[in-house]
């Protein structure tokens, strides 16, 4: 990406400025699977630690793993790989966030299927405060 595209552009990645602070204040704590980076340095309002992520690629916050989400919010203080238990076998990949693509999910009634439901099976009966 070009120079003007840092400038005027965050969802490609990181801006000028946060890589700035990044160089300048910031301490790089690890990496997830993804390539994602993770950064620690200075305090917030409340005192502890800013932290942050650098993204591998397009700025989506679904990227961000459960362990490093929950090390992102304080939630856990070390970097996650000392906490996490193994993984589970039935335990899903990441897959990206698809809304707004192609592969989107779109049940039977949306305008992009047609737009036509299937009729109502007469199984619903309204709520009446009378009928109580």
């Amino acid at each position: 990406m070009g120079i003007l595209g840092k400038i005027f552009t965050w969802w490609n990645g990181a801006t000028i400025g946060t890589s700035l602070f990044t160089a300048r204040k910031g301490t790089k704590v690890g990496e997830d699977h993804q390539g994602n980076v993770y950064y620690e340095g200075g305090t917030d309002v409340h005192g502890r630690a800013r932290r942050w992520v650098i993204y591998n690629g397009n700025n989506d916050a679904s990227r961000v793993p459960s362990e490093w989400h929950g090390w992102l919010h304080h939630s856990i203080e070390g970097a996650p790989e000392s906490f996490l238990p193994p993984p589970r076998i039935w335990e899903r990949d990441f897959t990206p966030n698809a809304t707004g693509t192609v592969n989107a999910y779109r049940p039977s009634g949306a305008l992009e299927k047609g737009g036509h439901r299937q009729k109502a099976t007469g199984d619903y009966e309204a709520w009446s405060p009378e009928a109580s």
